[in-house]
């Protein structure tokens, strides 16, 4: 059936009603339409088009409330925007008519889709949904135990006589219009004790992409299920609810585990495995086992998955802070010194030392800017942070490279090597090959700003400052990091070989040398960066001891640099005048 409505004042309505679909169009935007009952097919030879008269009651930019003349029926048109649905829903929530408005919240949800899943509007739907199930459960009825069947959902309403009961009560949870049952739930009567008779309901949905919306990188392997008892939150059982859940695969699930979870409506609104134990029955039946009654499903968790549980993610917080804080505290005082102290300054490989610590400065201090920015309400600061972590990462590896290559100048070829305006071409090499590869990026517009790590056990998120393409994410900075990786530790194996051969042509093999040489050897692979490498041993998957590892090293590079520096300059001053090294590389032409 089609409906066109028109108004004076220029709007137009077309509702168009059909077994699959129920659809209203506005002259702008679409919307929802809910009237009072009126059999039209009363009228006789109902063939040809028929026009009836209106009656406005209330009209705005968004709403209009109309009688239909020659009929009882009352309408009301609003436009599918977020904060005039947002507002329908929580006016009937104050006033429930059932079992009529939960026909009408679910034709919402099937007319306002898209903004049923804007943020603004999918909590308060979840909530006046819920409260409608329970308007339905505690209706009336003499039977015990009714089925009542919609398009997006079916519930099944069983009266328990807890004084004939054992422990448990068994209900099938069936699937909607008679489709075969999606899960059998033993209900356990520990919490109604006190009671003669209690009412539990349990819905199936068809229709629960808004309860999925926050599952983000999980998928479901079977139907969601919600288990209610009208002004009760049931939790904390001893003995745990049983559910036998029949799986319905669609995805090819080699790289997954099943997980039973359930969705936290009082908590942080995500999917959780809290408090629910999973035992697989068999290929296709899966059985959960738990302390609470809420909606329930069971999930399908990606084993590649890197993502992190929130616990693990505060403690490696807490580190890369502490370490950061440290590093930048100690690259600052790095180039300070280097700024004030002119044989320092006279010194190639100190520029060097300086120049990646400035880059370890900039990268540590915009990373621990990164979640704050992510607050702010100034998108462009977010962007800022972003572009500079990533340019001051870049750097970072660039003059670890730079680092490697001086090395292998100094200890390999020792001579024959003057360059013209030596710092001079590192310093453009050093800062201005990252400022090209982030200047492309930055001409994208999306490229950087806030990109969300959803941790696993709770389904939250945390907004950080980044590169939001993943693809730009690891083919960008692993390709780059990888070449240097390469590159760097070829040269630190040179020259750990040049070392031992200097070692044994010297004949000294004391064990105090034995360990001058390890330290050094340390301490240059601090300098190349080759703790970076980790990076390498936990791609695609989680690795907790080899993160932390990577988390510490690396977050205290600057440290690192700080003492290579001082244990450098000490020497230098212990030397006589007489045997300073007479650096074959001119920092001044």
């Amino acid at each position: 059936m089609e409906t066109r409505i028109s108004f004076t004042s220029g709007r137009k309505i077309t509702v168009l009603e059909t077994a699959e679909e129920l659809l209203c169009n506005s002259t702008t935007n679409a919307c929802y339409i809910e009237c009072s009952y009126y059999d039209f097919s009363q009228i006789k030879n109902f063939t040809e088009p028929k026009t009836f008269d209106l009656e406005i009651n209330h009209e705005d930019n968004t709403r209009v409330d109309f009688s239909i003349c020659d009929t009882l029926s009352k309408c009301t048109v609003v436009d599918c925007l977020p904060g005039d649905i947002s507002k329908l829903l929580k006016k009937k929530a104050e006033k429930l008519n059932m079992p009529k408005d939960m026909r009408n919240i679910l034709n919402i949800k099937r007319m306002c889709k898209d903004v049923i899943f804007h943020e603004a509007v999918l909590d308060t739907y979840i909530s006046v949904e819920k409260k409608a199930i329970h308007g339905i459960i505690n209706m009336n009825n003499s039977e015990k135990s009714k089925t009542y069947y919609q398009e997006d959902l079916s519930i099944i309403v069983v009266k328990m006589n807890l004084s004939t009961t054992n422990e448990f009560v068994q209900i099938a949870a069936p699937g909607v219009f008679n489709c075969d049952e999606v899960a059998d739930t033993q209900i356990p009567v520990e919490p109604f004790n006190n009671e003669n008779e209690s009412k539990i309901g349990i819905v199936t949905y068809d229709s629960d992409q808004h309860l999925k919306l926050k599952a983000r990188n999980k998928l479901f392997s079977s139907k969601v299920i919600r288990i209610e008892v009208p002004g009760r939150d049931i939790v904390n059982l001893i003995n745990p609810l049983n559910m036998s859940f029949k799986l319905n695969y669609t995805n090819d699930t080699s790289n997954y585990n099943l997980s039973c979870q359930f969705y936290d409506e009082n908590g942080d609104r995500t999917w959780k495995a809290d408090g629910c134990n999973t035992t697989p029955i068999s290929d296709n039946v899966v059985e959960c086992y738990c302390n609470h009654m809420t909606p329930f499903a069971v999930l399908l968790i990606n084993l590649n998955d890197s993502t992190i549980s929130k616990k693990q993610w505060e403690i490696l917080s807490y580190i890369s802070y502490v370490g950061c804080g440290l590093s930048t505290f100690f690259s600052a005082t790095t180039v300070l010194s280097f700024i004030f102290n002119s044989n320092a300054r006279a010194e190639v490989s100190s520029g060097i030392h300086v120049s990646l610590s400035g880059a370890l400065f900039l990268l540590n201090m915009s990373f621990m800017l990164s979640e704050w920015a992510a607050t702010l309400t100034v998108k462009e600061v977010c962007v800022f942070i972003a572009v500079t972590i990533h340019y001051s990462l870049l750097c970072s590896f660039t003059w670890m490279a730079i680092e490697a290559l001086h090395l292998y100048l100094l200890l390999i070829r020792v001579f024959n090597i003057y360059i013209r305006h030596y710092m001079v071409k590192l310093s453009l090499i050093g800062w201005g090959v990252p400022a090209v590869i982030v200047g492309g990026l930055l001409s994208v517009n999306t490229m950087y700003g806030i990109t969300e790590m959803t941790f696993y056990d709770t389904n939250t998120t945390n907004q950080i400052c980044w590169i939001r393409d993943p693809h730009v994410l690891y083919g960008v900075n692993i390709f780059y990091f990888s070449i240097v990786f390469l590159f760097n530790l070829a040269i630190l194996i040179t020259v750990s070989r040049q070392i031992l051969r200097l070692r044994h042509v010297s004949n000294r093999h004391d064990k105090m040398q034995v360990w001058k040489d390890a330290g050094t050897v340390l301490g240059l692979m601090c300098l190349v960066g080759t703790t970076w490498g980790l990076a390498f041993f936990s791609y695609g998957y989680i690795n907790y001891p080899i993160l932390y590892l990577f988390c510490i090293l690396n977050t205290m590079q600057g440290f690192y640099i700080f003492v290579w520096m001082c244990g450098t300059a000490r020497k230098n001053r212990a030397q006589t005048p007489h045997s300073k090294s007479k650096s074959t590389l001119d920092s001044s032409k």
